[in-house]
């Protein structure tokens, strides 16, 4: 007796240890939780990921700019682009050329970031890239000549030496167009001579040459009033302005009124027709939309003032020429500068940004699946536990046909397979109550198996 005293201690002793070493039930499945979690994370990363490809990067804060010769208004205009930039914190490097022409060339082959380009100076090829980011001025091209009279006519300086600028300016570019819609043509008894600026100036006024060509890119305005001051040398009055302007569409016609250059001296003594046509700031097509933004707002800073050749807000404009408007820069001429840049620091500003648009797809996938992952974590422990009733309404229907005794046997063993997969059941102890009155209904089915079909137990709950 004392033997078997003490063999049922052990037992109750081991049995004791064996529920000490059991673990409490989790109130959350961490499988399904992973599980549901998981698609939602994967789809929002790949939102994010695909949205990143659309995010540009940080504009970069280094810059090329073409600009002119020496003295010319290029020259000083990218000058003042210098300035206002380095206020954001974006270092523009200007790079010396000899106009309108060079200045495409060096934008073609990717040698500046930008240009000012004239309005008529294009290529045969390799623009198709390039887009402009508005028309910035007017830039007039005034011709001094020397003869006792005044002349009329381009055409009457047929024979003569005429400084046309040095080739790969848009000086050089609109003279040789003007002279040769007048029948003159290089290589016949005219004389042309690449001379620009000072030098064709002093030129003149050294009786060395007898007409310049000359133009902002390429002179100052130093020199034009110089020159309107020199005696025996006149400004050419365009009187076929209108007809230059029919013909030549990237030449505009305006009016010089007396005494714009001196009015104490009344240069000019009468009113002078000129033709001017517009410059460009062109760029690449994928020039980063903040630096387009920047480079807009200087040329607003800029040209946005009146002066001798435009009124007042008249530049810079959206005005189409030789090449396709920027989609950046229309934007900004319609609306101006986006939110975070207009009460942000540039660099402040290209960072919120950059991060708004990473952001966009997080409120849109990944706070809503977040939201929508309980419903999801209930529905997958719910549904382990569903499957078990079709089972049981299966048994229960089974019931009510006449059977056998083996066949009794069968379905209550069928009964037993599906209790032990329900007591097996991992189910988080948030959902065991539910396990637990599936349990009941097992009981109920039992029940009708063994004594026959009868009316439910009041007890028996109905799943929630």
């Amino acid at each position: 007796m004392a033997d078997d005293e003490n063999t049922r201690k052990l037992k109750i002793e081991k049995a004791r240890r064996r529920l000490l070493r059991l673990r409490p039930v989790s109130l959350v499945s961490w499988r399904d939780a992973l599980a549901t979690i998981t698609p939602i994370v994967l789809l929002s990363a790949a939102a994010i990921f695909f949205t990143l490809r659309f995010v540009r990067p940080a504009p970069p804060l280094h810059l090329t700019m073409a600009g002119g010769p020496a003295g010319s208004n290029f020259e000083k205009v990218a000058a003042r682009y210098h300035e206002i930039l380095a206020r954001s914190g974006i270092d523009l490097q200007i790079v010396p050329s000899h106009g309108s022409a060079e200045n495409l060339d060096l934008l073609v082959d990717n040698k500046v970031d930008v240009a000012l380009v004239q309005a008529g100076v294009t290529r045969k090829d390799g623009t198709e890239d390039l887009v402009s980011l508005g028309t910035m001025f007017r830039q007039p091209v005034m011709i001094f000549y020397r003869a006792p009279h005044p002349i009329t006519l381009l055409s009457q300086l047929a024979g003569q030496r005429i400084a046309v600028g040095h080739a790969g300016s848009g000086t050089h570019t609109l003279a040789m167009a003007l002279l040769d819609a007048n029948g003159i043509e290089e290589g016949g008894n005219t004389q042309f001579l690449e001379l620009e600026g000072d030098a064709a100036s002093a030129a003149l006024l050294a009786h060395q040459v007898d007409a310049v060509f000359l133009s902002g890119d390429s002179a100052s305005v130093k020199i034009f009033r110089e020159l309107m001051h020199a005696d025996g040398v006149r400004l050419f009055d365009f009187t076929q302005g209108e007809a230059y302007e029919r013909r030549f569409r990237y030449l505009n016609r305006f009016e010089l009124p007396p005494g714009s250059f001196d009015l104490g001296e009344n240069l000019p003594d009468h009113r002078i027709t000129m033709m001017a046509p517009t410059v460009e700031l062109l760029a690449h097509s994928d020039l980063h939309p903040a630096l387009s933004d920047l480079l807009v707002e200087a040329a607003q800073e800029v040209h946005g003032r009146g002066s001798l050749m435009q009124n007042p807000g008249e530049f810079p404009h959206a005005l189409e020429h030789d090449y396709p408007m920027s989609e950046g820069a229309a934007r900004y001429y319609k609306s101006g500068k986006s939110l975070a840049y207009r009460y942000l620091p540039f660099w402040l500003a290209s960072l919120v940004s950059r991060a708004a648009v990473v952001l966009l797809p997080i409120i849109v996938v990944l706070i809503p699946g977040m939201r929508f992952a309980p419903y999801l974590y209930g529905w997958r422990i719910r549904r382990r536990i569903y499957k078990h009733y079709g089972e049981l309404m299966a048994l229960e229907r089974a019931v009510l046909e006449p059977m056998t005794d083996e066949q009794r046997a069968a379905l209550v063993e069928q009964l037993d397979k599906i209790e032990k997969a329900v007591v097996g059941m991992k189910t988080p102890g948030a959902f065991a109550d539910q396990a637990y009155i599936l349990r009941r209904h097992i009981r109920f089915v039992r029940d009708s198996l063994t004594v026959g079909p009868s009316a439910p137990d009041d007890e028996v709950t109905v799943m929630r």
